[in-house]
């Protein structure tokens, strides 16, 4: 078995690190909104979680064109890693933000754009995963998955930009929010500091689990070359 890279270790430390410190900063530095109480930590890592989810769609697709274009294996391969990690987190994001919505909007689920467009782009890469289940033969599921992940990236910034251009009551954190949002608020520096520092915890936390799906990725590459070749 390839040996573990000495950088992965120090990258896995470096995040340990940042995640206590996150934490640190979120429940004791950033102080109490005044008008949602506690709830409203939630919305650190519900956030965070969120950018986590788009960040890997983004990566899966970027992969999925050099995939298309150079046909190397690497590439399907962190685009399956990408697509895996941001499926979790995106759905964690859902969950976190049903757990806010409940005390806020008095309801666990509304179907307002934001939570309508999010739940399709989790249904759309929930599809990728049984597209690729479907496909035996690994070169026509690297390109039907490559496609895929293309094409299904679309969806994603339509979530980003819905509480932007309509109506919701979803509030917006950062920039102007819609007059009829509910839950909105302004941060204070505290609250900016402790918001952008789990942005960037959870960057690097994408960072070194993309690394560790990857080396995983790549084994289970060889145990299926060595399954072909056998069945053969």
């Amino acid at each position: 078995m390839e040996q573990k890279p000495r950088w992965l270790n120090i990258l896995d430390t470096l995040t340990a690190i940042l995640f206590v410190v996150s934490v640190f900063l979120v429940f004791f530095y950033a102080p109490m909104e005044r008008t949602m109480g506690a709830v409203q930590k939630v919305f650190y890592f519900h956030v965070a979680t969120a950018w986590v989810g788009m960040l890997g769609f983004l990566v899966a697709a970027v992969v999925g064109v050099f995939y298309l274009i150079k046909g190397e294996r690497k590439y399907d391969i962190m685009g399956l890693a990408a697509i895996e990690i941001s499926l979790i987190f995106f759905f964690i994001a859902i969950i976190m933000g049903s757990i806010w919505a409940r005390p806020i909007w008095n309801t666990w689920w509304t179907w307002d754009p934001r939570l309508t467009t999010a739940t399709i782009v989790e249904l759309i890469y929930a599809a990728y995963m049984m597209l690729r289940q479907g496909i035996d033969d690994p070169d026509r599921r690297a390109r039907f998955g490559a496609v895929y992940a293309v094409l299904g990236f679309v969806s994603v910034p339509l979530t980003f930009i819905s509480i932007r251009m309509l109506r919701t009551i979803h509030p917006v954190v950062v920039g102007n929010s819609d007059p009829g949002a509910e839950g909105s608020f302004s941060m204070t520096g505290p609250m900016k500091t402790a918001f952008f520092f789990s942005l960037f915890t959870f960057s690097v936390l994408f960072v070194d689990l993309f690394w560790h799906r990857v080396r995983m990725g790549k084994l289970a590459a060889k145990v299926e070359e060595l399954r072909l070749k056998i069945t053969a």
